[in-house]
């Protein structure tokens, strides 16, 4: 394998080249989590590994509590299948639990408080209700506690990595909470090597090739524990050394055929590129600021050629969803082609016609 070909196995293991998966569960658990704060991204993340899926499809399965958002891992938001919601959590936020502390106490927030907001919460709740964000930080308000500030984001946070509550199904085009306990119920505790080697399974079968350093990144474990899961699920994969880097991947896969005229559209925070602490592979370093403009840890939805990052886009949904990319480089009429197969896929996903004019910056559509 060399540098060039990781891109394609990537694409081929994380199933945006080879779908292998049936369901939007099925898609989240093999990813192990996929990130999830831009909510729309997210859906369209799971509908890109499901060629016959539609935005519809993917939140039912949320309806019908298959797939969980929630805080499970860097104190960020993902989706997670939901018979590995409370093993993950049990895993994985007690770190981040306690490195919050310091920012709980400049919020003025302490166990009392926290306490006070979980009975609230577990009362307004229980009986399988759900209220939106504005409701709960209103049900706070009330009773005296105050939102102001970042407090009460970070009441929420703190109360789903606890497993107290987590996103349900949205109320109209509000997200809503549910309790934790009632939306999933807990299955038996699993120890915790068992935890680390299936995250570790996950995570290198699904985003392979991966070096120890990007599967650390991607937990927020500690160094230690995660080489200690990467031991555990060893015998399950393969490892090669690529200049100077080891990586690992599934010892099942086998080596995927580059094709440069796939071309993907694939959301801003989408495994592809948020999976990888490095992402050199796929992405050259001169372009980085095009997809993180600033730096500032919000990125660009990008389009995929050839198994490289080419250039980013932009959607605007009317009565027909128009894509406007823009590559690094002028696209070829050959790139051009490959892109308009994935602009029709993004369409039927929304359930929408989409609209095109080929140039630089270009417009695709079916």
């Amino acid at each position: 394998m060399t540098t060039t070909e990781i891109g394609h196995w990537r694409l081929a293991n994380q199933m945006i080249s080879a779908a292998t998966c049936r369901s939007p569960e099925q898609v989240v658990a093999a990813l192990g989590a996929m990130q999830a704060q831009d909510f729309a991204g997210a859906l369209w993340s799971i509908g890109l590994r499901l060629p016959a899926a539609t935005e519809t499809d993917v939140e039912q399965a949320i309806a019908e509590r298959k797939i969980v958002r929630t805080w499970p891992m860097r104190g960020t938001l993902h989706f997670v299948a939901a018979a590995d919601i409370h093993w993950m959590l049990d895993l994985l936020t007690p770190r981040i639990l306690n490195n919050g502390q310091r920012r709980a106490a400049e919020l003025e927030l302490d166990a009392r408080i926290f306490a006070r907001c979980e009975k609230l919460f577990v009362r307004e709740l229980a009986g399988n209700r759900q209220l939106t964000r504005e409701a709960m930080m209103l049900l706070l308000e009330e009773n005296k506690i105050s939102t102001a500030g970042q407090r009460g984001y970070h009441i929420l946070w703190r109360l789903a990595q606890e497993k107290v509550i987590c996103f349900g199904a949205r109320d109209g085009k509000q997200h809503a909470f549910a309790l934790l306990p009632e939306w999933v119920a807990a299955p038996k505790k699993i120890e915790r090597a068992t935890a680390l080697t299936e995250i570790a399974g996950r995570y290198f079968a699904s985003h392979g090739p991966a070096t120890l350093q990007d599967f650390t990144g991607w937990t927020g474990l500690p160094a230690a524990e995660a080489r200690a899961g990467l031991e555990g699920a060893a015998a399950r994969l393969m490892r090669e050394k690529i200049e100077g880097k080891e990586y690992w991947f599934p010892r099942s896969a086998s080596k995927p055929a580059p094709v440069a005229a796939d071309g993907f559209l694939l959301p801003g925070f989408d495994e592809f590129m948020l999976g990888y602490k490095d992402r050199s592979a796929v992405l050259e370093a001169k372009h980085a600021q095009k997809i993180v403009p600033g730096n500032n840890g919000v990125f660009t939805p990008s389009v995929i050629l050839n198994g490289r990052v080419a250039g980013t886009w932009l959607r605007t949904v009317k009565k027909s969803v128009t894509i406007t990319a823009s590559g690094f480089k002028r696209f070829s009429k050959a790139e051009l082609g490959a892109l308009k197969p994935a602009a029709e896929r993004y369409g039927r996903f929304l359930g929408l016609p989409a609209e095109m004019s080929g140039k630089t910056w270009m417009k695709i559509a079916g």
